[in-house]
């Protein structure tokens, strides 16, 4: 049975989601982030990245989210949670997964986590003041390209809607009002309306 390791507030609540949408018997871990749990030794043997989220397998571990979210999908296939038999539209939603990897996270990481890029406190604010600009830049680029409702691959829910669906939750602390973006904020209640997703903020919150 699969463990993932968690922490609130995280990127994790997407593999989280992701899993209890899945159908897959799992446990969760949380660790506590505050603490420096993350960083403590024993962690460290299973994700020497010192973050979240991490699913320990049976064949080993598999860290990063869009990897987690793949393999999700990709062992629950009844669960439809990907289009598997289909490589144009999987690679479309790798893309649409890799975008909020590296793009919005590393936009939204500037304000909480700056000292991962410099040490010199007026560019640390300097990156902090950026943030709503750079985070409502992308959430434009998804509300009018991207989010093509009311999934975030059309009518098929997918992983990649867990994913959005956290990420979206970020906005308000980085300055960033979601009614801004009718189409994300749709996605968002209806999103709050799935059991899995009240499962899995319910294990967030323990």
């Amino acid at each position: 049975m699969p463990t993932l390791y968690f922490g609130k507030g995280t990127c994790a609540l997407a593999s989280l989601i992701a899993l209890e949408e899945s159908g897959l018997a799992f446990t969760a871990h949380k660790l506590n982030l505050a603490n420096g749990e993350q960083r403590a030794p024993d962690y460290l043997k299973i994700n020497p990245k010192g973050r979240v989220p991490a699913l320990v397998t049976r064949r080993g571990t598999i860290t990063e989210t869009p990897a987690i979210l793949a393999y999700v999908a990709a062992m629950a296939p009844e669960a439809g949670l990907a289009p598997l038999d289909d490589p144009f539209e999987f690679a479309r939603l790798q893309a649409f997964n890799s975008y909020l990897c590296s793009t919005v996270h590393i936009n939204h990481a500037h304000r909480p986590r700056g000292s991962r890029w410099a040490d010199d406190p007026a560019a640390l604010e300097a990156m902090k003041a950026k943030v709503p600009q750079t985070m409502a830049e992308s959430f434009a680029l998804i509300e009018e390209t991207m989010l093509e409702g009311p999934w975030v691959m059309g009518e098929r829910y997918s992983v990649a809607d867990p994913y959005l669906f956290t990420m979206t939750g970020w906005l308000p602390s980085d300055g960033v009002d979601p009614a801004r973006f009718q189409k994300v904020a749709a996605h968002h209640a209806r999103m709050l309306e799935r059991p899995a997703v009240q499962r899995a903020l319910q294990r967030e919150s323990v």
